[in-house]
């Protein structure tokens, strides 16, 4: 996994959609093979990856709901994880 930086700008990869499954009461990726489940955590880097927000912005969204400090390593390996399973796709 490489390193991702503070100001990419990750967004769901082609041919995938996130969407919020009340039955299993989680987020779920949909792409045309299957369906990922996600647990709270993922749900919650996945759903503020839009492609507008930079990492930072999302690392420190995601502190301020969770009145939290010090998340940045593991949004930053979740990501780079999301990539390379092409999930998410980065802007530098």
């Amino acid at each position: 996994m490489s390193a991702i930086s503070p100001t990419a700008k990750p967004k769901l990869g082609r041919n995938f959609r996130l969407q919020w499954e009340p039955a299993q009461q989680a987020h779920v990726l949909l792409y045309p093979e299957g369906v990922v489940k996600l647990n709270g955590s993922a749900g919650a880097i996945m759903s503020r990856c839009d492609g507008t927000r930079t990492l930072g912005e999302i690392v420190g969204d995601l502190e301020r709901t969770y009145a939290t400090a010090g998340l940045a390593a593991d949004v930053e390996a979740f990501v780079a994880l999301a990539v390379e399973r092409q999930w998410l796709e980065v802007d530098e």
